[in-house]
């Protein structure tokens, strides 16, 4: 019988969340994704109030998204050259501090508005990849996948939860002062988090930030399980999840005629994967590489509900289930990577994964929009169905991707 690789090991006795540097990194990542919730949707609750307007609505989530994708790439290069806590302090309180010109800005100035959001997406942006290297520094291996649930529970239940708290807070607070209240949670996120044990002050002289970054791009490509399932999720994000984004709300309203099945779905999806997180938190699969790559290609449920005139429940019931299957990939390729990348680059590593994987989302969102009008939602959905389907296929035929390992794996026996 076939040996699993290392990952597989039973997972330990002991919870994460016992350990006071986990606890502590774990509220600060929490603090840190419940801020970036927060903003877009209090910012869209200053819409509704008519403090700013669907255009310049627009403009602060995009300037958002811009600074996002700026400070990601430096962000990796920074959190490998100098102590990753630094990092996210240094991120995180600028994002802090930029908070509250967001609240001055609205019903003021758009340009100051947009600027200080493109300063918050750009604190967001830095503090993803240096949280990810954090997490290897604090956590020993037999408990990364356990930690990086952790964190992935946290986010599920705030999404599920904060909706509803943030509607009743704002009947009883302004909306400006509730985005002031953003800047108080990436502050927790800039002063809460440990130490991380590696010390990366010690190089005396240090290449250019285009060398250094190309030194992250050279050690992705050493693993060819990497670069694949970054293509499968990239491919996933740009096209089903774009779709749905943009199909779901239509096919809600005019093939079943409310809104229902739109915040019912959408909700599922969230619970579909909490429950996931929770599932493999625990279970330790033979070939995780391969369960996490069928669990992405679970997403083609969405698009396929969408297509097919299915009873509205059905509908509800694929995105719970590709819900579970994003979590079922998430937590497994956070922590192959943790595992298999060099310390030293795992910052720069984990920036080319959030850039390439979410950075090219509001570009699937721009481009679904016009294929639909141009070819019909029905053959955008089947193709969009068809790539997450066959693009995990493809990435689980890489060298590694069984394991998600740059390990020689032996072959079945006959």
């Amino acid at each position: 019988m076939t040996p699993p690789p290392p990952s597989a090991t039973a997972a330990p006795a002991r919870s994460v969340l016992r350990e006071p540097a986990f606890l502590r990194l774990w509220i600060g990542t929490t603090a840190s994704g419940l801020a970036t919730w927060a903003l877009p949707f209090l910012v869209g609750l200053a819409l509704l109030d008519g403090l700013v307007t669907a255009v310049e609505l627009g403009l602060a989530l995009a300037a958002r998204t811009l600074g996002f994708l700026a400070a990601v790439p430096v962000a990796g290069v920074l959190a490998d050259r100098y102590p990753r806590r630094r990092v996210v302090g240094w991120s995180a309180g600028a994002a802090a501090l930029a908070s509250p010109v967001v609240a001055l800005g609205v019903d003021g100035s758009v340009l100051l508005t947009a600027a200080a959001a493109a300063i918050v997406g750009a604190g967001q942006g830095a503090c993803r990849p240096a949280f990810q290297a954090l997490v290897a520094e604090v956590v020993d291996p037999g408990r990364r996948q356990q930690a990086n649930a952790a964190v992935t529970i946290a986010v599920r239940v705030t999404v599920l939860v904060a909706p509803s708290a943030a509607a009743l807070l704002a009947l009883v607070a302004d909306v400006r002062a509730l985005v002031v209240g953003t800047g108080v949670l990436w502050l927790v996120a800039a002063l809460v988090p440990p130490r991380g044990a590696a010390d990366a002050t010690n190089r005396t002289e240090r290449p250019s930030f285009g060398r250094e970054f190309g030194e992250g791009l050279r050690e992705a490509r050493r693993h060819p399980w990497f670069l694949a399932g970054l293509g499968a999720l990239t491919a996933v994000i740009a096209t089903g999840y774009s779709a749905t984004g943009v199909a779901l709300p239509l096919v809600s309203r005019d093939r079943y005629g409310t809104e229902v099945v739109l915040a019912a779905a959408t909700t599922g999806y969230t619970a579909g994967a909490l429950l996931g997180a929770l599932v493999i938190a625990r279970w330790r699969p033979p070939w995780p590489g391969w369960v996490a790559l069928a669990g992405l290609g679970l997403y083609a449920l969405a698009p396929l509900s969408l297509l097919l005139p299915v009873p509205a429940l059905l509908v509800v019931a694929a995105y719970v289930v590709t819900g579970i299957g994003i979590e079922l990939f998430n937590v497994p390729w956070f922590t192959a990577t943790q595992r298999e990348v060099d310390p030293r680059l795992l910052a720069r590593v984990s920036s080319i994964d959030f850039l390439f994987s979410y950075g090219l989302a509001p570009l699937g969102l721009a481009l679904i929009a016009p294929a639909m009008a141009a070819f019909g939602t029905g053959p955008v959905l089947l193709a969009c169905t068809l790539v997450c389907l066959l693009a995990p296929a493809a990435a689980a035929a890489a060298p590694g991707a069984r394991g998600f390992t740059r390990a020689r794996e032996p072959a079945e026996p006959a």
